[in-house]
């Protein structure tokens, strides 16, 4: 690991106000369970001069509840989020999300901002840069997707082109199935993002210098389920190879409205609209569960060595609406 500046600041406007010193040369850490590893293993071309620890910023961990619904601050732990009581009785999807993510430990010092906010873990895109030199690609600035002619297990089936890396946030999956919003701030003042806007094809939407402050979830009927299910080769601590997340309103076994979103398929969370409507208006059986889960994989466009996951997504998007709510 090469030598950078750790600059700690007091406020969020001293955060933005040192990230812009840094004239896009700087990098933020909070929990530092990704930040570390890229910087380890020099997948960047170019390095950052310095870390920005907004550990120290005060009152940026709070989960709170109003009239609007939920409030979570960006340097909120996963753990804390998944073992509060608001949390697991009305936003039940989120809760099970957080707590499917990584480890006990990765979970003690991971923050919901940094879940959200980490880098793709596409193995091309990781490769170290002392193991022969880094593997160019877009997102690096130039250089072509080595996925698609490459080991492409684990990558995009769904709304990839020149990219096919996927978002490997499991919260990002659950609060796109809440219909949240995240706020940014920066040196233009504040604005709000909807999650399943947040991501884009090459990295997501924070600019250089700005920050996410925190996390905003509505209120989804009490008698909604909610679900949040993961595939993933070594559940304890593997990234999802797959995951889907819902909020179903049912009433009388009758779908009358839902929320599904896909995970590990895509640069960002999908919302699964055809599911949805295939499902609404329906009586939640067999029947409508196969018409939704075939639904949800319409738009798939595998790659050479993941069509897999087409047979992953339908059969989690059957079990989300056949589940119910599953503690």
């Amino acid at each position: 690991m090469k030598s950078f500046q750790h600059v700690s600041v007091p406020t969020i406007e001293g955060a933005i106000s040192t990230l812009k010193d840094y004239k896009g040369k700087a990098k933020v850490i909070a929990g530092g369970t990704d930040i570390l590893s890229v910087l380890k293993d020099r997948i960047l071309p170019e390095y950052p001069q310095a870390l920005i620890n907004i550990k120290t910023l005060s009152g940026l961990d709070y989960i709170r509840e109003d009239k609007d619904g939920l409030k979570i601050g960006a340097l909120a732990r996963l753990s804390t989020i998944a073992d509060n009581p608001v949390v697991n009785n009305k936003y039940r999807a989120l809760a099970k999300a957080a707590k499917t993510v990584a480890n006990p430990q990765i979970r003690n010092m991971g923050t919901i901002g940094g879940n959200l906010a980490q880098d793709t873990r596409c193995w091309y895109y990781r490769y170290p840069h002392q193991l022969g030199g880094r593997i160019m690609c877009l997102r690096k600035g130039n250089g072509p997707c080595a996925a698609v002619k490459g080991d492409n297990r684990y990558h995009a089936i769904m709304e990839a082109k020149k990219c096919f890396a996927v978002c490997p946030s499991d919260t990002a999956v659950a609060l796109v199935a809440l219909e949240a919003t995240v706020k940014i701030r920066g040196p233009q003042g504040e604005r709000t993002v909807l999650v399943s806007a947040f991501y884009q094809p090459l990295g997501n939407d924070l600019k250089d210098n700005e920050i996410l402050t925190e996390i905003q979830v509505p209120e989804p009927p009490a008698s909604a389920r909610q679900e949040y299910i993961k595939f993933a080769l070594r559940k304890p601590v593997d990234f999802g190879i797959v995951s889907v997340a819902a909020v179903i309103k049912v009433t009388d076994g009758v779908c009358h409205e839902s929320s599904i979103a896909l995970g590990g398929v895509a640069s960002a969370p999908l919302r699964a609209t055809a599911a949805e409507q295939a499902a609404k208006g329906k009586v939640i059986n067999e029947t409508t569960a196969n018409s939704a889960a075939e639904a949800s994989v319409a738009g798939a466009r595998p790659l050479s060595k993941n069509s897999y996951k087409v047979e992953i997504v339908k059969t989690l998007v059957k079990r989300v609406l056949l589940s119910g709510d599953s503690e």
